[in-house]
């Protein structure tokens, strides 16, 4: 179903997704280079809809975008997920930022290279989890202390284990935020549960608030700061767009609750419907959206290290950033798993592209 709503737009009439499936394909000039539509389409930065007395409310005036650059690549086996946020601000992030009418702070990015850590060893499952969790511990302080001044934290990473520092800052500085995880994947896993001990899969799950109590960080090597918390409720939690849910995961998501919204509830409900039920069990909460690239189907994100076919379409990953941004809520964001590695050059400019006008859409962009 969603791998046919996304054929329509792209191919012309008369053809057919087969012929456009090939990495030959993908990687040749004649493929469109703009992601929305057949020919030579560029996408353009669109007017913004920021107002001051209505978006972004829990910033404070005059408003400031913290860029906050996270190249973690350590929670994942591929190299090149750390060289996200030098792409996405080659490509002209600040300079859009300002035109949509931020002020920008651009801060240099986080090193979590550290010799006290490189030669640890890992417990069983959670690879290269001492330097995942001193990277973290790095980005939770800078994201805390762009809350307490007022300003909307933007990280870029990096592989998705930076959520777990990121998302710790956030509940730091304001615990009742609500988020909005839009990704393939649930990401809920922990070392006990997870298949692969890749730390990009368990932010959610380290950091869950579960009933019969939490993880126990006093047992994992670089995590020690955040054994006394702070730890996220289910009810806080709103998934968009899962399609790869590992068995654990699936049972944890029912047992606790939280609200999902799956690529066959997209392809039920639709997106607008799908985004306003989320941001009604969310209202009343400042908001953090956290976006994995591998949330858009490949066909138009093929840069990154985790693809599943079948995800959201150009227009619906875009709709989930306007939906957010357009509800006022929304005081800080990251967007993570841009690889430009796992592509060719043409895959490559494509999914930084389209996290660039992924990031314009949640900080203001509007087409009117």
């Amino acid at each position: 179903m969603a791998m046919t709503r996304i054929c329509k737009r792209l191919f012309p009439t008369g053809t057919t997704s087969a012929m456009y499936s090939s990495d030959a394909y993908r990687c040749s000039p004649e493929r469109n280079s703009g992601g929305a539509g057949a020919g030579d389409v560029k996408d353009k930065m669109l007017p913004s809809a920021f107002d001051d007395n209505k978006l972004f409310k829990y910033c404070k005036h005059p408003r400031t975008a913290s860029i906050i650059g996270a190249p973690m690549t350590y929670g994942q086996p591929f190299i090149g997920t750390d060289s996200g946020p030098k792409l996405l601000r080659e490509r002209g992030l600040g300079s859009m930022l300002s035109q949509l009418g931020w002020r920008v702070e651009d801060t240099p990015d986080i090193v979590f290279e550290s010799g006290n850590h490189s030669n640890s060893v890992d417990p069983h499952n959670a690879k290269n989890c001492a330097l995942v969790g001193h990277g973290c511990n790095l980005l939770a302080t800078v994201v805390e202390t762009k809350i307490q001044e007022g300003r909307f934290p933007l990280v870029l990473g990096g592989d998705h284990s930076v959520g777990i520092g990121s998302l710790a800052g956030v509940l730091r500085a304001r615990p009742d935020t609500g988020v909005i995880w839009v990704d393939a994947h649930a990401d809920l896993n922990t070392p006990e549960t997870s298949g692969s001990g890749n730390m990009h899969g368990m932010p959610l799950g380290l950091l869950m608030d579960h009933p019969d109590g939490g993880y126990d960080f006093s047992t994992l090597p670089g995590f020690d700061f955040l054994v006394d918390g702070p730890r996220i409720k289910p009810e806080q939690l709103v998934y968009v767009g899962l399609r790869d849910v590992d068995p654990m995961e699936r049972v944890w998501i029912r047992k606790l609750g939280i609200k999902t919204f799956t690529m066959t509830d997209v392809d039920f409900l639709g997106i607008g419907q799908v985004m306003k039920q989320a941001l009604e069990h969310l209202k009343g909460r400042p908001l953090h959206l956290s976006y994995d690239i591998d949330s858009v189907d490949p066909v138009l994100a093929p840069a990154t290290g985790t693809k599943v076919r079948g995800g959201l379409t150009y227009r619906e990953a875009h709709f989930v950033a306007e939906f957010v941004a357009q509800s006022g809520d929304l005081a800080s964001a990251e967007i993570v798993e841009v690889n430009p590695n796992l592509s060719c050059d043409d895959g490559a400019n494509e999914t930084v592209e389209l996290g660039i006008q992924l990031i314009t859409s949640f900080m203001g962009k509007s087409i009117i």
